[in-house]
């Protein structure tokens, strides 16, 4: 039992603990002297440095824990590799005591390596990655979110388990299958040992643990630290209150956690008795003792799948909706016996016959009174559903560049803070303060810059979003992706069921009728048939049988199921499927490989007076997204002998590659292009008839029997656009934000329905790139670009839509290209593999990618991503997964609330949920953004208040504390984020930058503005007659903070918070008015309405409670309140005229222009390369065109014979070169096939023509 293994992917770095490996002979990557190693497993990529414990640091350590109250412990929580460097020392990974592990994401965890230990008196017996084992003593491991990581001694290196059991042979599974004894007791031990328990929980942390580890968080840990300095300051009212409110915060957090905690256990937590195969009996045990290897036997009447197996026998129909968002059930096959040694078992290629962990399997099939038999593969963590919980577990940090900005600026604000230590230490030395307060009055200052309360309010905006989008019924399982969602400049599309309906209405059929016998002539379609009449069908309405047979449909309570497109086409031929035999009543569950396992029967008015036509499908080849078709072996009871039938139906240039060319009429490829570019999506049928016993068909190999088929006709399916595309789609262009069609159908039919929806505009040219079947002199295949039709511009909306290449100043982009280029899958994949020069350009400007498979997507998706693009996903989550997992955000339109295929998931079953996340995420990035200069802009205008009260050794009253940071701050900062999203996307995309010029001047502004109206009041109450100066206590007497010009600047600061909330609150054009924001507005009328009641005419329970000393006249009060109007107005004026004006109108836009005019490296690289190549399509002709002495000219191509088809690129027909047969090119030039430059150039006016087509 062998099979070749490719190791995960490990690049080994020459991390040398000695000199030795200097010397001849030095070891190599597979000995054990590597520190670092760079694993590749699942969806992560892991850097891996080992570690042994270093005892006298450790020692030291502890001595200065003790010492430290156990702040430095806190410290090492905080900074692992500062831990890793004083308590351990570099070592070998093959003699590692630690791991410390760095993911993607630069999370850094330190982790130890245990000891697997084998039940006493036995081996241990591990995978050796090729399906056999390896005994040793014991094995050495480390966890890392959830999987196991073992050390492989052949290999040298840490392996998942997963990995080690990744490419097991196929006969591994017959054999046991065969055997059917199952594990033997030993044999079960050893692999509980290994993997262990079936069971992906996620347990309840103990509330005590939960609250230390909100509590040491560095926020918290500050709040602490303020807390002890103001209760030593006198503050108690003050820090009781800040107490109080950070006791309910930290409740609502373990709140928050554990009912999140309860909720995913819930959903992900199940355990069933199931009925195994051990020491050759059948045993009923439970579901978390399952282990890879057990023989599952599954009921014949559905149940939820605990592990992935691989099927063996029977078929077994699921619902994989938990995984995919795709609610129809998939019906799974048995793994086929294979005599080749060599096949190993892969995921992707196999998922046809692999039943994944979390599905509902709603009905299995097999011989009356046997069971269906499985194979267990992956168990707990390591199954589909396990990767589900972890993503959901350990979701992915949003590499966003406002979350390094922001940690940035709260280091600027930290320098201020010393600024602000060393000039309160100064100015209290001066006035002679006792050494308590100045160190009390110096620690104070640092509570004062950094706002403790910062953290938290930076989350009120995304948690308002999710709150608004879940109301819309938009889900979201990753709340940091909002914020990104407001950078997005590109979504991706699919097409079938997320542009257009989700079902197909059936618009005609072509059947190809045959020449008479003794005719030298090719076959013909017919004429259109809108229904499927047997007398006007050729071959004894063979195609009407293709279709009534050829699909997954089954029968589950009674009631037809299936892919909805089978069940269209099966419903219009009015045939029955019994599944029920006519000698009796026999179970649903046990209809499998009898004499007739699937009867259709004919209804009796096909056949008039004849009985009806019983056809037994035999045998299924399921629908494969990469193979683009599917076939079924079909016998008729009537007909003698081991005479089968093969029907296939799927892509038209793929059923017509498999067909003799004898069968396929010429004018194939011109009919499929007039249909599809009118948007239908069409689907080729054929048959081949043979000679094979009942268990030879059984188990022949697909590729060895779906060829030389006979094509019987096209059917011809409407595909109709959703009512609210094209409206999308629009909005979404208006507002310059890129569209990309991205489907698995036919170019010409997706570039239609491209067309239909507004994705190919009007007035932009529309070009196709394809392969040729000829080579260039340096082996690259030949590519063609031709141009096609655009959009018409009664349906398109192009208003406000730019067709320059230009630089658009209202957008602060440069206008997307000025054409389109649509490809297919198969050229998308020749270009990459060999032209990958133009990958990077070519994603810039082509917006619609037909055919293409689901890696395909998802490469492209990486594609746009590695140009800067901010890209979003939209599709069903069927076949799109992978790429919606991609994308900076995936949006998929399913039934659940949460699936492993996206981060948004949305029950509005059409795009409409796009512009909702879109604005929903520019409304919560602009918010953090005003927040965060809210309350940078709050500590900063409290400090120019300190500064000025320190200078007179005194300092804001308690009461005033709680007024601002309560009253003012606090609850403005609560609702600030619930202004709603405006409901127009705008032309101009959001800022993302945090440390922009903008934002700087905009803080650096105000905070002159505030400073300097701060101290005209500090000077204008110092010179008022009827000023009293502030009497610093002397000796022990008790302080007293009250003073005329402490009293002037707190009612003047106190309009200046509520100003930089306006100012700061702005909404448009991305989220709506203020006034919109009703708790916002009642809040700001409210505590302006005190403050003008404090600040003019105070009652004496407030003079008392805020220990004024008062202002004497009225007159002086008003004047106090008129310089924080007049200060309010100057503030508000300064943003909106000079930054959002000058700054962001003018002095940005130019930048932007000079950067990407200049091909400035601070530009994206989409704009420069759009910049290059965004006119005209020549570069793509003259890039690949170079150095090619094989490239025809246009005037070759012209002057070829009337008999050589042109190489136009569409799909194929034949070229009459050959005088001994006939070969599968491209097809002939028809009326309905894209313009070609072939026929401009045969016209009198070539050189006014541009040069549609040409061979590059």
């Amino acid at each position: 039992m062998s099979a070749s293994r490719e190791a995960p992917s490990v690049a080994y770095h020459a991390h040398s603990l000695t000199d030795l490996e200097e010397l001849e002979g030095a070891p190599s990557p597979h000995f054990s002297t590597e520190h670092h190693v760079t694993i590749e497993s699942a969806d992560e990529t892991l850097q891996l440095y080992g570690y042994r414990r270093h005892l006298p640091k450790t020692i030291l350590v502890w001595i200065g824990t003790v010492l430290t109250l156990g702040l430095l412990q806190l410290v090492f929580y905080w900074y692992t590799m500062l831990k890793v460097r004083c308590t351990a020392y570099k070592s070998s990974l093959r003699e590692a005591e630690y791991i410390l592990v760095h993911d993607d994401h630069r999370n850094e965890v330190f982790r130890p390596v245990r000891r697997m230990l084998p039940k006493e008196g036995s081996k241990l017996r591990i995978p050796d990655g090729h399906g056999g084992h390896l005994e040793v003593d014991y094995a050495r491991y480390f966890t890392y979110r959830k999987l196991t990581y073992l050390w492989h001694p052949q290999e040298n290196q840490f392996l998942t388990i997963q990995d080690l059991e990744a490419n097991i042979p196929l006969s591994f599974y017959q054999e046991m299958y065969k055997a059917m004894s199952g594990l033997t007791l030993p044999q079960w031990e050893n692999r509980t040992v290994v993997f262990g328990r079936n069971l992906i929980e996620v347990k309840l942390k103990p509330l005590p643990v939960l609250l230390f580890k909100e509590v040491i968080s560095p926020f918290y840990i500050f709040q602490i630290y303020s807390v002890l300095v103001w209760y030593n300051d006198n503050y108690q009212y003050y820090a009781s209150i800040i107490v109080l409110m950070s006791l309910m915060s930290i409740s609502m957090d373990i709140f928050q956690t554990r009912r999140q905690e309860k909720k995913l256990r819930s959903m992900v937590h199940s355990h069933e008795t199931v009925n195994v195969q051990r020491n050759g009996q059948n045993q009923t045990v439970s579901s978390e003792t399952l282990v890879p290897g057990d023989i599952l036997l599954i009921p014949p009447h559905g149940c939820i799948l605990q592990c992935d197996v691989v099927l063996m026998n029977g078929t077994v129909i699921v619902n994989e909706s938990m995984l995919t968002g795709e609610s129809v059930p998939v019906t799974k096959v048995a793994l086929p016996d294979t005599r080749d040694d060599d096949d190993t078992l892969s995921f992707k290629e196999h998922s046809k016959h692999i039943l994944f962990c979390g599905t509902q399997v709603l009905q299995t099939r097999y011989y009356s009174g046997k069971p269906v038999v499985s194979v267990v593969l992956r168990t707990a963590y390591s199954t589909l559903k396990g990767q589900l919980v972890r993503s959901i577990m350990y979701p992915k940090p949003v590499d966003f560049r406002f979350t390094k900005d922001l940690f940035k600026f709260v280091g600027f604000l930290s320098c201020i803070a010393f600024v602000g230590f060393g000039y309160t230490i100064a100015v209290m030395i001066m006035r002679g303060s006792p050494l308590k307060k100045i160190i009390l009055r110096s620690l104070d200052i640092i509570t004062i810059v950094v706002p403790p309360a910062l953290p938290a309010a930076m989350s009120i905006g995304i948690l308002a979003a999710q709150m608004r989008l879940r109301a819309k019924q938009i889900f979201c399982i990753s709340p940091s992706t909002i914020n990104t969602c407001g950078a997005i400049n590109t979504v991706c599309f699919d097409k079938t069921g997320t542009l257009t309906e989700d079902g197909l209405d059936f618009y005609c059929l072509r059947a190809v009728f045959s020449p008479e016998v003794d005719s030298f002539s090719r076959p013909k379609f017919g004429e259109d048939m809108n229904d499927f009449q047997m007398d006007e069908l050729p071959k004894d309405g063979e195609l009407l049988k293709a279709v009534a047979t050829c699909h997954s449909l089954t029968t589950i309570d009674n009631e037809l199921c299936g892919d909805p497109l089978d069940l269209i086409l099966f419903r219009k031929t009015n045939w029955i499927m019994d599944e029920i035999q006519p000698d009796g009543h026999v179970d649903e569950t046990a209809r499998f490989d009898m004499l007739q396992p699937t009867v259709v029967r004919s209804p009796v008015a096909h056949f008039g007076s004849e009985s009806d036509t019983e056809l037994a499908i035999i045998r299924q080849f399921t629908f494969s997204s990469s193979l683009q078709r599917m076939a079924v072996i079909v016998h008729n009871p009537a007909e003698a002998g081991h005479r089968q039938h093969l029907y296939v139906k799927g892509a038209p240039e793929i059923i017509a590659s498999l067909c003799n060319p004898e069968s396929v009429p010429l004018d194939f490829g011109d009919v499929v292009n007039r249909y599809a570019q009118h948007g239908y999506r069409l689907i080729a049928v054929a048959k081949r008839e043979f000679q094979m016993s009942y268990v030879k068909a059984m188990r022949a190999k697909r590729e060895a029997i779906e060829c030389d088929l006979t094509m019987l006709g096209v059917i011809v399916m409407e595909n109709r656009v959703k009512k609210q595309t094209l409206g999308v789609i629009n909005q979404l262009n208006k507002a310059h934000i890129r569209t990309i069609m991205v489907t698995g159908d036919n170019l010409l039919t997706a570039m239609s329905v491209a067309r239909e929806c507004g994705i190919i505009r009007p007035n932009k040219r529309a070009f196709l790139i394809d392969k040729t079947n000829k080579e260039r002199k340096d082996g690259r295949t030949q590519l063609i670009i031709k141009q096609s039709v655009s959009s018409s511009e009664d349906v398109i909306d192009i208003d406000g839509v730019s067709s320059t290449h230009d630089f658009d100043p209202e957008s602060n982009n440069l206008i997307e290209s000025s054409y389109h280029l649509a490809i297919a899958g198969p050229t998308f994949a020749v270009v990459c593999d060999e032209y990958p020069d133009l990958v990077a350009r070519l994603v810039c400007v082509c917006d619609v990618f037909a055919r293409m498979s689901p890696d395909q997507k998802q490469l492209l998706v990486n594609k746009l991503q590695e140009v800067d693009y901010t890209v979003a996903m939209c599709g069903d989550g069927a076949n799109d997964c992978a790429a919606l997992k991609a994308a900076h955000a995936g949006i998929s339109l399913s039934e659940a609330e949460a699936s492993i295929a996206a981060p948004f998931t949305s029950k509005i079953p059409d795009i409409r949920c796009v512009p909702m996340v879109i604005r929903e995420g520019r409304a919560a990035l602009v918010t953090s953004f005003g927040i965060f200069k809210y309350m940078a802009g709050y500590s900063l205008t409290q400090f120019i208040t300190i500064m000025q009260l320190y200078w007179l050794n005194t300092n804001l009253a308690d009461f005033q504390f709680l007024f601002i940071d309560l009253g003012l701050i606090t609850l403005v900062a609560v609702f600030f984020g619930y202004t709603p999203a405006c409901e127009k996307l705008s032309r101009t995309p959001p800022p993302t930058r945090l440390l922009s010029l903008a934002s700087i001047l905009s803080i650096i502004g105000q905070l002159v503005i505030i400073g300097a109206f701060q101290v005209f009041t500090f000077v204008y109450t110092a010179q008022q007659p009827w000023f009293i100066p502030y009497a610093i206590p002397t000796g022990h007497d008790e302080e007293d903070r009250r003073s005329m010009q402490g009293t002037a600047i707190f009612c003047v600061s106190a309009f200046q918070y509520i100003t930089l909330a306006i100012i700061y609150s702005k909404g448009y054009p991305y989220r709506k008015p203020l006034y919109s924001n009703l708790p916002l507005c009642l809040t700001l009328l409210a505590v302006t309405a005190v403050s003008i009641w404090i600040t003019v005419q105070p009652a004496d329970f407030i003079i008392d409670w805020f220990e004024f000393d008062p202002i004497p006249y009225f007159v002086d009060r008003l004047m106090l309140f008129m310089i924080a109007v007049v200060s309010g107005v100057l503030s508000y004026t300064y943003e909106t005229f000079f930054i959002e004006q000058v700054i962001l109108g003018i002095r940005e836009k130019r930048i932007k222009r000079r950067q990407i005019t200049s091909g400035s490296k601070d530009s994206n690289k989409f704009e420069r390369f759009l910049l290059s190549i965004g006119s005209e399509p020549n570069w793509i002709r003259s890039s690949i065109a170079e150095g090619c002495a094989s490239a025809p000219s246009l005037p070759a191509l012209a002057a070829r014979p009337s008999d050589v088809t042109p190489l136009n690129g569409s799909i194929g027909t034949y070229s009459h070169n050959d005088e001994h047969g006939q070969h599968y090119l491209s097809p002939t030039v028809s009326e309905y096939t894209d313009r070609s430059s072939v026929q401009l150039l045969n016209s009198d006016d070539t050189s006014e023509r541009p040069k549609n087509s040409e061979h590059v």
